[in-house]
């Protein structure tokens, strides 16, 4: 589609556009669920009565030492139910969170599948083993319903081959190969504590049970809606021979450590550029009113004459007084001179204006060493409280949060930790029920070996983003390149890794993660290149950003590179879009930089098939590498005669609580936008045009290790969209059409669209909560197509209605844009005269 570069026109923000309808997808799921295998019942069931019986002595002696100890957070034992090999276990029916069962406070508490048998641990309480002895008697005499119907719960018990004492392997929900087999090693245990209906005394049992063994707890603590999170430091023995201990606890990992920054490179440049620069900039003043791009990185010195002007001293801020703010890893400062000013070798060639709208802040959220190895203090409270600092001591502004730092590891493989969980918690102002939600933009995580960029791109597909990258709410980045021409005299012989316009070799993708989780990068932007010979792979100066040194006393630039780099090239764009917009929230930034992005021609021919378009799965394998491509501000910031933006900020209540019948699915927003349906119209019947649509929402975070589906999602909620088609002869049938496919999918059957031009359709684009597909089509076949449907899927507002948060309205953020490659045609101007002008937001940066 053709680009527009002088026509710059503000995008069209409609007000009103939506209309609440009633919505009718199902109370709960389970269609198609395959039938639990038929078993010896008499055998089986006989087996089963043994087991429980066998567990009552033991626990017994555990509630007994329960008493002894006076414990508050409940007394009773952890069991586990391991499940029959390659069928699912209907894990869902363990627990007792909901109905008439409700007061017996048998709690489910992490589901894992190893080897294709699932395990579930579950926390039954004093008394309550007779509950599950009850289904055994039942299951034994095949009960059934006055009315004839089965209750003699076998689609449970089928399901289920041994019922035993949990122990701490069957608490470990981490990678397996990170179990210590080394009964005696010592490390830091990421604890995940039940919260059974009083947060404070389970916390105080179970540092109260820790110091009768001697391991230390960290001092901190991370609290999600149905866990707690602490660290402690103890070895495998020490742990399993405290039963109290481990029955308190919901889940074992192993806690993170941070990645070292690299090296800067040497510097290659004169002060006489920094002041020739200097003369050239135009900086914001130090006004409330101007947002913020906030680093949380190893810290800043703002002494570098090119960032003075975006930083007061009050802007530096530090999680721990003893490290100070200042930046000794030479990492923090290169990253704010890029989310400042760029790629400094781009400004530092030209003598135009350099215009800048937005400042700096920085809060030191690593030592000076770039690691926090051996410290108690977990990652995720480390980054709560970096965010803390800064919304103290200025509460009113805008700002955007990016960070570099992640994990040494990419063993989540997409699912949420501590870390990820705490980013959504913050983005989505959980505790503020989302009043006041925040901008996070986080790196994917950087490659740096060489023995990964000598099979590269193979290599893309096997290196994981790492934590908290997965984070749903966050706009995570990874890094693709330009830089391919080697300037050093001595480099000679030495070629590119990474052809123009593909992938760094510095970058993770999500590629290797299951189809559940989000499609990961969300976008992608500079992040540097490699050399290569005969010999091996070498980092090459000319490949690399030029940015500002740490100690510009001794030299003003050096090089940095990877998806840091790109993650603040992110950061400052977002700066730029929060500038130009002021009013727009935090889910619209992130989605205007998504629905800004295009792949390059070396992105497309990497991972689409040569000659024809490609099928969905294709398009899946390249967003899950490359993102949605390389964002254009020029793009995010305007429209143009021939390329139109809608922006429309609204919210939908999703769920509702009828009495006598539960958590319902409430409303979906039809949402009438002003199409430009007669200039479509008056094109030749076969103009091709394209629409994109970008869904940006924010969920709060439900973490636990109970798996991705049924009553237990991660999510608070889910929102879907979809877009009228011609078939959909009324408005009434395409609402129709909506709540059956919204039935379907929440039955987890296939959804058919019927719709095939769309490059992802409804079964691939709808992951995370940042949704996005393109169709292509003619004019004639776009114009009838002027209804869009926001509608809610299943999430935990509304599957734990316990938590109370099923009244909450759910925000979001709805991006439109139809392009054509006609440059004489003008479906901006009609579109802008049927909006209030009111409505429109200016812009508030020059063209």
């Amino acid at each position: 589609m053709a680009e527009h570069t002088q026509d710059k026109r503000p995008h069209l923000v409609p007000a009103n556009t939506a209309t609440p309808q009633a919505f009718t997808a199902p109370s709960s799921g389970g269609g198609g669920a395959a039938e639990p295998p038929q078993l010896n019942r008499a055998q089986h069931g006989a087996a089963l009565r043994a087991q429980l019986q066998a567990l009552k002595p033991a626990a017994e002696e555990v509630i007994e030492a329960q008493r002894g100890q006076e414990l508050e957070g409940g007394l009773g034992l952890q069991i586990q139910f391991v499940g029959i090999q390659d069928v699912a276990l209907a894990f869902e029916s363990l627990g007792s969170e909901r109905g008439n069962d409700a007061q017996k406070k048998i709690e489910v508490l992490s589901v894992a599948t190893a080897d294709g048998v699932t395990h579930a641990n579950v926390f039954v309480p004093d008394g309550k083993l007779a509950h599950f002895e009850q289904y055994v008697e039942d299951y034994l005499a095949e009960r059934k319903k006055a009315n004839g119907d089965a209750n003699d719960h076998h689609a449970l018990l089928n399901t289920i081959s041994s019922i035993r004492r949990a122990e701490i392997r069957a608490l470990w929900t981490d990678d397996l190969e990170l179990f210590p087999e080394d009964v005696t090693e010592e490390f830091w245990w990421e604890v995940w504590l039940p919260i059974r209906g009083d947060r404070n005394a389970v916390v105080g049992d179970f540092r109260k049970l820790a110091g009768l063994v001697l391991c230390p707890i960290s001092d901190h603590q991370i609290n999600f809606p149905e866990r707690t999170v602490v660290l402690m430091f103890a070895n495998r023995q020490r742990l399993s021979n405290s039963v109290l201990l481990l029955n308190s606890v919901a889940e074992l990992r192993r806690a993170k450590e941070t990645a070292s920054f690299f090296d800067g490179m040497s510097p290659v440049e004169q002060l006489e550029w920094v002041e020739e620069a200097l003369g050239r900039l135009t900086a914001p003043p130090d006004d409330e009113s101007v947002p913020r791009v906030c680093l949380l990185d190893s810290g800043v010195n703002r002494g570098h004459p090119l960032l003075t002007p975006f930083l007061s001293d009050s802007d530096l801020h530090t999680v721990d007084p003893a490290w100070g703010v200042d930046d000794t890893a030479n990492h923090g400062s290169g990253l704010a001179g890029l989310a400042a000013l760029g790629d400094l070798s781009d400004i530092l060639e030209t003598d135009a204006p350099i215009v800048v709208a937005h400042r700096l802040e920085s809060v030191k959220l690593t030592p000076a060493q770039g690691t926090n190895d051996g410290d108690s203090k977990h990652h995720g409270y480390l980054f709560a409280e970096a965010v803390g600092r800064p919304e103290i001591s200025a509460p009113t502004r805008q700002r955007v949060f990016t960070s570099a730092v992640t994990s040494n590891d990419s063993r989540d493989r997409g699912r949420p930790s501590a870390w990820s969980s705490t980013v959504d918690r913050l983005a989505s102002d959980y505790d503020g029920n989302g009043q006041f939600p925040r901008l996070f933009v986080l790196c994917a995580g950087n490659t740096e070996d060489e023995q990964s960029w000598s099979t590269y791109p193979a290599s893309l597909s096997t290196s994981g983003i790492r934590d908290p990258g997965q984070s749903w709410n966050a706009l995570t980045v990874g890094a693709y390149t330009g830089k391919v021409d080697i300037s050093e005299d001595d480099a000679h012989g030495l070629a590119a890794v990474a052809p123009d316009g593909g992938l760094s070799p510095y970058t993770r993708t999500s590629a290797s993660w299951q189809p559940a989780w989000p499609l990961k990068p969300d976008v992608v932007f500079e992040g540097g290149n490699v050399g290569k010979d005969g010999l091996g792979s070498v980092g090459i100066t000319s490949l690399q950003l030029l940015t500002t040194n740490h100690r510009p006393l001794e030299r003003l630039f050096t090089t940095t590179n990877a998806t840091s780099a790109a993650s603040a090239l992110g950061a400052r764009m977002a700066g730029q879009l929060m500038a130009a917009y002021p009013v727009f929230r935090p889910e619209t930034i992130r989605g205007l930089i998504v629905h800004s992005a295009e792949w390059t021609d070396a992105m497309r021919s990497t991972y689409l098939p040569a000659g024809w378009p490609g099928t969905k799965t294709d398009y899946v394998k390249l967003i899950r590498h490359c993102g949605w491509g390389v964002p254009n501000l020029d793009r995010a910031l305007w429209s143009a005669g021939n390329s139109l933006t809608l922006i429309v900020e609204d919210s939908v209540n999703p769920y509702k609580k009828v009495t006598g019948k539960g958590i319902l699915s409430r409303d979906m927003n039809l949402h009438s936008l002003p199409w430009p349906k007669e200039e479509l119209q008056s094109l030749p019947p076969e103009t091709k045009v394209e629409l994109r649509i970008t869904l940006s929402y924010f969920v709060e975070p439900n973490p636990s290790a109970r798996g991705t589906s049924s009553k237990f999602h991660y999510p608070s909620h889910r929102l879907r969209f979809d877009v009228q088609r011609p078939l959909d002869a009324t408005t009434e049938d395409f609402v129709a059409r909506i709540n059956a496919a919204a039935e379907c999918e929440d039955d987890g059957d296939p959804v058919d669209p019927k719709d095939p031009d769309w490059i992802l359709g409804d079964r691939q684009r709808h992951r995370g909560s940042l949704h996005q597909d393109v169709w292509r089509g003619t004019a004639a076949e776009l114009a009838n197509r002027g209804f869009i449907a926001v509608y809610p899927a299943k999430g935990w507002w509304r599957t734990r209605p316990a938590l109370e948060r099923y009244n909450l309205p759910a925000r979001y953020s709805l991006i439109v844009s139809i392009r054509t490659p006609a440059t004489t045609v003008d479906l901006y101007t009609p579109i802008a005269a049927k909006i209030a002008a009111q409505t429109a937001i200016p812009v508030m940066i020059d063209g």
